[in-house]
């Protein structure tokens, strides 16, 4: 119902207004250029949505840099540790919009995206009238959903003037890097949406990570991501096959790391993130895949990729087994276990000691 309702509203303010959330060059002609060079004085509050594992880390490190926050989670006790902190907490979403410049979500899903955007008591709530200037979502969600909801974003007015600008603004902005990265500060942020919000945001970016890129108009970062994760599973199967093959030919996996990272099958996944326990040290396989990126969550990226290529009608025999490898790994009891467990549970693969 969710989702009908958010395409309905879509359609209703494609035909209000001349937003065309597919061409970059026509968004961000409309922008107003009303943004200044010392960005950060746009961010006198700043809300965050979802503080789950990536989302508290990200709100933690905005609070590090000594930003002004508002925060809402649907879970009680995260909001009394918030609380507790001296940070303000907030029932709702509509109301940290209401007490907010600018609001982050890090959401586990489009479905709860939509909720937490266009529900009852949602940042959209108010009607036509925002508070925000700017709604950043960081959640790993498909492209379209993106540019529906920032199309609709763009429809509503600004409830107090800025120069010139009236209507607020939406920048997808999904991260790669986990929750190490977002506890230590250096993720990766892929940002779709009007380029002056983004070069205007990048202060706050760089808060929570160590770079940013901008990748087009709205929906571009989300399809950054799911285009990133699909090609990290890919990546993750073919070296955990080669791995489990050559234990089974009588190599070592220790050996053949050092012959796939000084040769052309060099990667992240065999050099940075190896997926044999006992071959490297602080990394999910070396702590029996707990921590790091949960399979259950590469599942639902690999379905989001999957379903984005059949509706434009691209070829994905890959991302289509990939996506029945993990199915088949959440449906065995391992969701929660980092993705890299398709080694061991899999393809069999040996701990190497």
């Amino acid at each position: 119902m969710a989702v009908s309702r958010v395409r309905a509203s879509f359609m209703q303010c494609l035909r209000k207004s001349r937003f065309k959330p597919f061409a970059v060059e026509s968004e961000t002609s409309t922008i107003r250029r009303f943004f200044s060079a010392d960005s950060s004085a746009s961010f006198q509050s700043v809300g965050f949505i979802g503080l789950g594992n990536m989302g508290s880390r990200m709100a933690n490190n905005i609070i590090k840099a000594g930003y002004k926050m508002v925060v809402h989670d649907i879970n009680r006790n995260t909001m009394e540790k918030y609380s507790d902190m001296g940070v303000a907490t907030k029932e709702t979403p509509f109301e940290v919009a209401e007490a907010s410049d600018v609001v982050i979500t890090m959401l586990p899903s489009p479905s709860h995206v939509l909720e937490v955007y266009n529900g009852s008591h949602g940042l959209l709530h108010g009607g036509y009238h925002l508070r925000p200037w700017l709604l950043i979502d960081s959640s790993t969600i498909d492209p379209r959903t993106s540019r529906e909801l920032s199309a609709i974003v763009s429809s509503r007015i600004l409830k107090e003037k800025r120069d010139s600008w009236e209507n607020p603004v939406m920048l997808d902005a999904p991260v790669s890097g986990g929750v190490l990265a977002a506890d230590a500060g250096t993720l990766t942020f892929m940002v779709g949406g009007p380029e002056e919000s983004y070069n205007a945001a990048k202060t706050l970016f760089l808060s929570m990570g160590k770079s940013s890129v901008y990748c087009g108009g709205a929906g571009n970062g989300s399809a950054a991501k799911i285009c990133n994760n699909l090609a990290m599973a890919v990546s993750m199967l073919g070296v955990s096959e080669a791995l489990a093959l050559g234990q089974s030919l009588g190599i070592s996996a220790k050996t053949l790391t050092k012959v796939l990272n000084s040769s052309s099958a060099r990667c992240w996944s065999s050099e940075s993130y190896n997926p044999v326990p006992g071959v490297m040290e602080k990394v999910p396989s070396a702590s029996d895949y707990d921590g790091g990126f949960a399979s259950k969550l590469m599942a639902k990226d690999l379905n989001l990729a999957a379903a984005s290529a059949s509706e434009i009608g691209l070829e994905h025999p890959l991302t289509s087994q990939a996506q029945e490898i993990y199915k088949k790994l959440c449906e065995d009891g391992y969701e929660n276990k980092d993705f890299s467990c398709v080694f061991r549970h899999f393809y069999s693969g040996v701990d190497e000691l």
